[in-house]
């Protein structure tokens, strides 16, 4: 029920601010001079129902929107659920290959630190960890650019190729963005694991579990292991919905043509069907990622039932 209180919240509100801006579709579609001609402007009012009350727009567009038509773009005149559609299929890519790499990268070396903690090698982990939050994402990915150019690294800078056109060249083309994407969570999935681990390492059903003789590798993997991994969940969760609702700045960065992108082109285009569809698709997205956050929440720690 929250869920579907916070989706429909924000499409109301974006609904509403859609129509408030100075100009709108009106202006969008003609230009300008429109003010100077009137047949003109009701034409485009009855096309797109303009003339209706707020309400009653609001009330078509949401039931449309509940049948999946999210309208046509002003630009193109294109079905925007079919944009949304295609695009969005290479940002759950890219946002999954990130949360692949933060999770396989962090989640080990956060253990290590936590073993091995106040050692030369928590430092070098925590230092990691540390730069990787500190660099935006836009300079990392200005970086990359600019040495890959350098260097000649063979690896395409803004040329996305699809997978049916050639796997080698798509798996090339997602490769900088993934790792721009995935270095910030990264650096916090190896913060939190760390410091999960050394808080649940002296917690008494782990000492428990010690003191029944059990051994070592038992208690960390048994016990620490997934207590650990549960505010970890958190964080991978959240992360996962930030990338799924449009990596904006990476994907026009390396001309993905993923749904942030989209969403950036229709608000800079004044596309207004087009950027109030992203927003509410992006927001729909974030609540599906903490969803399922909260059912792997369920599976790692018994205590929490549904």
């Amino acid at each position: 029920m929250t869920a579907f209180i916070t989706i429909l919240g924000v499409a109301t509100i974006v609904f509403v601010l859609m129509r408030l801006i100075p100009g709108g579709i009106v202006e969008a579609l003609a230009g300008p001079s429109v003010s100077q001609q009137p047949e003109l402007v009701e034409a485009i009012k009855e096309k797109y129902g303009l003339n209706e009350p707020l309400v009653v727009q609001y009330g078509i567009w949401l039931g449309n929107a509940l049948q999946g038509d999210l309208g046509e773009s002003l630009g193109t005149g294109r079905p925007i659920m079919e944009e949304i559609l295609r695009k969005g299929r290479i940002t759950v890519e890219l946002a999954t290959l990130a949360t692949i790499i933060s999770i396989v990268v962090g989640v080990p070396l956060g253990m290590l630190a936590a073993f091995r903690a106040n050692s030369p090698i928590d430092g070098g982990v925590r230092v990691s960890a540390l730069v990787g939050l500190s660099i935006p994402d836009f300079v990392l990915g200005t970086l990359l650019i600019y040495f890959v150019s350098t260097w000649g690294l063979g690896l395409p800078i803004s040329q996305y190729v699809s997978w049916s056109d050639s796997p080698v060249g798509h798996l090339k083309s997602m490769a900088l963005p993934t790792f721009v994407l995935s270095v910030s969570i990264t650096a916090v999935v190896m913060r939190v694991i760390r410091a999960s681990m050394l808080d649940v390492r002296n917690e008494a059903f782990v000492v428990t579990a010690r003191s029944k003789g059990l051994q070592e590798r038992h208690v960390t993997t048994r016990h620490v292991m997934r207590a650990a991994l549960i505010p970890t969940v958190t964080i991978v969760g959240i992360n996962l919905g930030y990338l799924l609702s449009g990596a904006i700045i990476v994907e026009e960065l390396f001309s993905i043509p993923g749904l942030g992108r989209y969403a950036l082109q229709g608000i800079l285009g004044r596309d207004y069907p087009v950027a109030q569809a992203t927003v509410v698709v992006g927001t729909l997205m974030f609540v599906l990622a903490n969803f399922v956050t909260d059912i792997l929440y369920a599976f790692l720690d018994p205590r929490i039932k549904y």
